[in-house]
């Protein structure tokens, strides 16, 4: 098998290997929070009532919806499930935790259960060890995003499957804090799959030309690499520039829009994207759509703060780290496709399989994800 066939190969991988319909929606995550002072352990812990109801059932009437009842019924059992898979060391010594009450808050993908925390743990020390494995077994994908907070400051971490422990300090410097919000933009980069099969549309056509060919247009093998490396970077500059600019605007609460609005017009431009290198509208100015859809994308981003909770006492290195950790996900994309992309471009395999059915497929995904986020409905 040569080369060419072999970057056919995985690039048909790449454009037709899509995430399921289930993707849509943001990934699992729970959110907590907790506060030290003088061995006092006070906060809170956001639990998705749809990953509560997966372990425990709590559907009892199997109507489709957890209501408060429902909930509030199985309160003792949610506690115990949640504390028995969360554990907190304080100069190591286990903390011993409680959940005193339950509330609901909604977040921007739904109702959640909230569960106050208190405990006491071993005063003095500088340094907190958390060990997390909520959900794990049933969702291999969920996290959780956790905010220490002390005298001196917050640090931000965020636990999975793969890291579910973590020692951090209460009051945590600025490099560990940058490290954190920087390592969470590349995991956002690489589990956001609508961003991912944006970008995607974008530089699926960027190893091939429009030409006239029996006097209609057709795709031909671009002529060298150079003019596909610069058109590869003007789309990546402009869509970095562009959700650069949303981005920082909706940290700093200067611009809002609701996030049903945002993930249905980022769902739509991922649409628009794939009929366009099927139906070519644009054809030489597609970095100025990846600017202008860039700014829509740069919402969705902004949306992603706000839910890990952006520490206002380091706005903006939290807000730089993060944006830097999304173009490195961006770059680590970018630089896995050019050269098999550029080696396959004059097979029409790659005319008709990556680029043809790839972005048929991706168009048709991302409908389904408009249908579910502009419509709160379930397609699949």
């Amino acid at each position: 098998m040569n080369a060419r066939s072999i970057a056919v190969a995985l690039l048909m991988g790449v454009a037709l290997c899509a995430p399921p319909p289930a993707a849509a929606h943001k990934a699992s995550d729970s959110y907590l929070t907790i506060e030290f002072a003088d061995g006092a352990l006070a906060g809170r812990w956001d639990i998705a009532i749809r990953d509560a109801d997966l372990a425990l059932d709590l559907d009892a009437d199997a109507d489709g919806a957890v209501t408060w009842g429902e909930l509030r019924a199985r309160e003792r059992d949610l506690a115990s499930w949640a504390l028995a898979r969360l554990t907190v060391r304080s100069g190591g010594e286990v903390c011993e935790l409680s959940a005193p009450s339950l509330a609901v808050d909604r977040h921007s993908d739904g109702a959640y259960a909230v569960l106050a925390l208190a405990g006491a743990c071993p005063a003095g020390s500088p340094t907190v060890g958390i060990d997390y494995r909520l959900l794990f077994d049933l969702d291999p994908q969920h996290r959780g995003l956790v905010r220490v907070g002390g005298t001196a400051g917050r640090t931000n971490a965020a636990l999975s499957a793969a890291a579910p422990t973590v020692t951090v300090s209460a009051g945590g410097g600025m490099s560990a804090q940058a490290l954190a919000w920087l390592r969470e933009g590349v995991v956002h980069i690489g589990t956001g799959y609508d961003h991912v099969l944006f970008l995607l549309s974008l530089l699926l056509p960027a190893v091939l030309i429009r030409r006239r060919v029996d006097g209609r247009g057709a795709w031909a093998p671009a002529d060298g690499f150079m003019p596909a490396f610069i058109d590869v970077a003007k789309i990546v500059t402009a869509f970095t520039l562009a959700h650069s600019i949303t981005l920082t605007l909706a940290a700093l609460e200067i611009v809002a829009l609701p996030a049903r609005w945002v993930e249905s017009a980022i769902a739509l431009s991922v649409v628009l994207a794939a009929l366009n290198n099927l139906f070519p509208v644009v054809r030489h100015g597609r970095w100025i759509a990846a600017f202008g859809f860039g700014l829509i994308h740069g919402f969705g981003f902004a949306g992603v703060l706000a839910e890990l909770g952006l520490p206002r006492d380091a706005l903006a290195l939290s807000l730089a780290a993060f944006n830097a950790g999304v173009e490195l996900g961006q770059l680590a994309i970018v630089l896995a496709f050019l050269p098999l992309a550029y080696t396959a471009r004059a097979t029409p395999a790659y005319r008709r399989y990556a680029l043809g059915a790839g972005s048929v497929l991706i168009a048709v995904l991302a409908a389904v994800w408009f249908v579910e986020r502009a419509f709160d409905v379930a397609v699949v």
